[in-house]
C-alpha cells in the first residue's frame, strides 16, 4: 500500500507517527544496510553525464530541465525501495513527509545528513545539506554559472512524492558549487491527490 498524506494536514487513520529522533535513527540503520557505492565513482559518473549533456544540448537551461526530468524518473522507482527498506506506510502530514525525506531518504541514498527548514506558510519547506557526493571534485566555470548541477535531486524528490499522491514543485536554491555554505532544495506543496476507487459498474 502506498503511503498517503492527510490533505488537511491532520492525523489520518492508521497514519505513521514517528518522532524526529526515531526518523534519524531509522535513516542511519537503513543506510548501514544499503549496498555502498564509492562516492568518487558516483561523482565521476555523474560528472561525465552532465558534461555529455552540456555538449549535446549546448544550453544550460535545457540541461537543468533534463537533469530534473531524469531525476523525476529515478524518483518514481526509488520510492519503492525506500518504502520496502524503511517499512514506512503512511505519513500523517507534510511535516512527517519532509523529515522522512531529509532524515531518512538523504541518509539512505546519499549517505549525508539533511535538515528541514520551514517557511511561514507551512506548505513550503527547504532541505538543507552539506557534503553532497555529486559535487565532489567539481568546479563550475564562469560560463556555466547558471547550471543547477545537482538538479537531478530536485527531480528525484518530485518523482518520489508524486508516486504517493503528493504533487510538489522543487527548486535548487543554494549550492556549495556557487559559493553557498550549504546546498538547499525548496519544496512547495501544490496538491494532495485522492486515490480514486474504481466501482464495479
Amino acid at each position: 500500500q502506498s503511503p498517503t498524506l492527510s490533505s488537511s494536514g491532520g492525523t489520518a487513520e492508521g497514519a505513521m507517527s514517528m518522532s524526529l529522533p526515531k526518523m534519524a535513527r531509522l535513516g542511519n540503520s537503513t543506510f548501514a544496510q544499503m549496498e555502498k557505492v564509492n562516492s568518487e565513482l558516483l561523482a565521476m559518473t555523474y560528472g561525465a553525464l552532465v558534461t555529455t549533456m552540456l555538449k549535446d544540448f549546448q544550453d544550460v537551461k535545457i540541461v537543468n530541465q533534463e537533469l530534473e526530468k531524469m531525476g523525476y524518473n529515478i524518483g518514481t522507482r526509488l520510492i519503492d525501495e525506500f518504502l520496502a527498506k524503511t517499512g514506512i506506510t503512511q505519513c500523517r502530514n507534510l511535516k512527517e513527509t519532509a523529515h522522512s525525506i531529509a532524515e531518512i531518504g538523504f541518509k539512505m541514498f546519499l549517505g549525508i545528513n539533511a535538515e528541514v527548514r520551514w517557511s511561514s506558510d507551512a506548505k513550503t519547506f527547504s532541505i538543507e545539506f552539506k557534503g553532497n557526493p555529486l559535487i565532489e571534485f567539481v568546479e563550475l566555470p564562469e560560463k556555466f554559472k547558471d547550471l543547477d548541477y545537482s538538479n537531478i535531486l530536485c527531480g528525484v524528490i518530485r518523482g518520489a512524492l508524486n508516486m504517493v499522491q503528493i504533487v510538489v514543485t522543487t527548486q535548487l536554491t543554494k549550492s556549495e558549487l556557487k559559493g553557498d555554505s550549504s546546498s538547499e532544495i525548496k519544496v512547495s506543496l501544490k496538491e494532495v491527490l485522492q486515490e480514486k476507487v474504481k466501482s464495479d459498474d
